[in-house]
């Protein structure tokens, strides 16, 4: 067996790097071409009285309140998924619900510290795991059995299901990545900052931060961190990270 030495995983790596960018690239551009192509085909071909005014209307309004999140998940997202995680994630969807699950729970099993390279790699093979468990069970429980198992579901279950099982999911999600990074200081300045924005702030001003209160407590928990970090903490060689 022939020994793998740095300067081949670093061509590999570059080589991994330079394909998944190109087609993440490609691919996103393609996805957002066929997301947008609709109200501008109903505009142009068909007979429907809408106009360009009122498209940009509606633009504007989604942007106003979900805007926030083309700047938040990116930055909260990327240390996590890793550049080739990201355009997965974002190509698949429902990424803080599935996808980054997934992706914790592969790191934490193997020892991957989130913002490494090793961390990224562990991170695209769970996604595609999820995507292909996913996809799977769509077929089998909603495209095959789906209407038979809403049927015969009580209501009280149906409720129960709706109230609970995002935030069980989310719950266990920020409890594992607690026990990922086992970082004491960050957690805590998260928690404090949640706290301080939620019960101190939201409510002298609450249309001010309704909408943007995610945004705000994620600038704040980065900037904080940040700014108190240990600038003499060092990374493993195995652990090499892929952002600066």
């Amino acid at each position: 067996m022939t020994a793998v030495t740095t300067a081949d995983t670093s061509a590999l790596d570059r080589n991994y790097t330079r394909t998944t960018t190109v087609w993440g690239n490609a691919t996103l551009f393609a996805g957002f071409l066929l997301a947008t192509y609709l109200p501008f085909h109903v505009l142009l071909f068909t007979d429907v009285p809408v106009t360009f005014a009122q498209i940009l209307t509606a633009f504007i309004a989604v942007a106003a309140a979900y805007g926030v999140f083309w700047f938040v998940e990116p930055i909260t997202y990327f240390p996590i998924l890793g550049p080739a995680g990201m355009y997965q994630a974002f190509m698949i969807g429902n990424i803080s619900n599935k996808l980054l699950p997934a992706a914790i729970v592969a790191q934490s099993t193997i020892g991957a510290k989130p913002g490494t390279k090793k961390a990224s790699y562990a991170a695209t093979a769970a996604i595609c795991g999820a995507a292909f468990v996913h996809v799977v069970s769509m077929l089998v429980f909603v495209g095959i059995l789906g209407s038979w198992i809403v049927t015969i579901l009580p209501p009280p279950v149906t409720a129960i299901a709706q109230s609970y099982i995002l935030p069980a999911i989310l719950g266990g999600v920020v409890v594992q990545l607690i026990g990922t990074v086992k970082n004491l200081k960050s957690t805590f300045v998260a928690i404090v900052v949640g706290i301080v924005v939620v019960f101190a702030i939201m409510p002298f001003v609450p249309v001010v931060v309704q909408g943007f209160k995610i945004a705000i407590c994620v600038v704040l928990t980065v900037v904080v961190v940040w700014f108190t970090r240990n600038k003499q903490e060092r990374v493993d060689e195995d652990d090499e990270v892929f952002i600066n």
